[in-house]
């Protein structure tokens, strides 16, 4: 994967997050807020916990810290997978996002 290819893709799981984020804002009951800094997505709870997602430009790499740990993500058949063999990015933040707010929340691209 060239650097042009994983910014590419990776700003699109950033722009997604994103707009996932104001989706789920409008059709629940919830405070979710995001903001954005350079490459860095932060996801913040009503109880201020937070998702912070980042890229890692020099290894082509995603990664997402939040209650349970940290997580890192590379481009493979079409889909941001985990390192380590785990699944797949969205289904992680959906798991992730839904401990942090106590309730049910599916992000997707």
């Amino acid at each position: 994967m060239t650097d042009l290819e994983f910014l590419t893709q990776a700003e699109a799981l950033l722009k997604a997050v994103e707009t996932q984020c104001d989706q789920i804002n409008e059709d629940l009951d919830i405070d979710l807020d995001n903001q954005r800094v350079g490459s860095m997505v932060t996801l913040t709870f009503h109880d201020r916990s937070q998702i912070v997602i980042n890229l890692q430009k020099p290894l082509h790499e995603v990664w997402m810290a939040a209650k349970s740990g940290g997580y890192h993500y590379k481009w493979q058949n079409n889909s941001w997978q985990d390192t380590k063999g785990q699944g797949e990015f969205f289904s992680h933040l959906s798991e992730q996002a839904s401990l942090h707010a106590k309730q049910t929340l599916v992000f997707k691209i």
